[in-house]
């Protein structure tokens, strides 16, 4: 186990002396097996479940952002007061950052307007901006040290730039290329393996590596919950947003409680 060390001793700070070291846990999981599995099925629960509650639900697309938006905010808060990582509230918020990612995209395309081409192309710029800006406040983009106030705020805003730049970008392709939901999902499948095929044998960083991985999961699982969900005439299997967000919320419930249980994702503090 190792430690951070203060760089000024507490007496110099007038603070009582104790002991300067002090374990600092990181707020985020292990990238494992585990970690894509989740990913990708929130991924598709936050196509779905977006969908039902504008649809079905009769809220619409205004309506249940306020609402999704609202909970995303209160979770963000208790995630922001852990002082370590907690399974349940880390995917919780990850599950609902996906819905509200899905709807900010749709809310461009469906209320506003906007060609799919431009939001895709104005949410890869602004993820890019959080990564500079990052980079340039902590000389490093890598999730293994999100133990600051500071950090998670750069970690979750690239995470809700990645669900809507990924949401943009997976409508672009199985939609407006007409390429169909379950060649789309193909596609960024391939994608991805590519990715870890160029980072194992090309030397593609880690880092980088895992952000492009995290980007193209959420069209991947778009993909899927849409060729899952839709009617067979539009290209789906037609199982309904219901079932399909009932199916992988159950499956999501699972696996986390697996992993709060036996903490097989909890790093060592740093």
């Amino acid at each position: 186990m190792t430690y951070e060390i203060s760089e000024t001793p507490d007496a110099e700070r007038g603070a009582p002396a104790r002991d300067a070291c002090r374990p600092r846990w990181n707020k985020v999981p292990e990238v494992t097996a585990y970690f894509w599995v989740i990913k990708v099925l929130c991924t598709t629960v936050g196509e779905t479940a977006a969908d039902l509650l504008a649809d079905q639900a009769g809220l619409g697309l205004t309506g249940v952002s306020v609402l999704m938006s609202a909970l995303l905010a209160v979770v963000l808060v208790v995630q922001f007061r852990t002082t370590a990582y907690r399974a349940g509230v880390y995917w919780l918020a990850v599950a609902l950052i996906s819905v509200v990612g899905t709807l900010v995209s749709d809310n461009l395309t469906d209320n506003m307007g906007v060609p799919l081409e431009t939001s895709t192309t104005v949410f890869a710029l602004l993820l890019a901006v959080v990564f500079v800006a990052w980079y340039r406040r902590e000389r490093t983009l890598s999730i293994h040290s999100i133990d600051t106030t500071g950090r998670e705020s750069f970690y979750w805003s690239a995470v809700l730039f990645t669900f809507a730049l990924g949401t943009a970008a997976g409508d672009l392709v199985a939609e407006r290329m007409a390429l169909g939901y379950r060649l789309s999902a193909v596609l960024f499948a391939l994608a991805i393996a590519a990715v870890a095929i160029a980072h194992r044998t090309l030397g593609l960083s880690a880092v980088w590596s895992f952000w492009i991985a995290y980007v193209l999961t959420r069209p991947l699982g778009a993909s899927m919950g849409d060729y899952l969900s839709q009617p067979t005439g539009d290209g789906g299997l037609g199982l309904g947003t219901v079932v399909t967000s009932a199916l992988f919320l159950a499956v999501i419930l699972g696996l986390v409680v697996h992993l709060a249980v036996t903490r097989k994702d909890v790093g060592q503090p740093r």
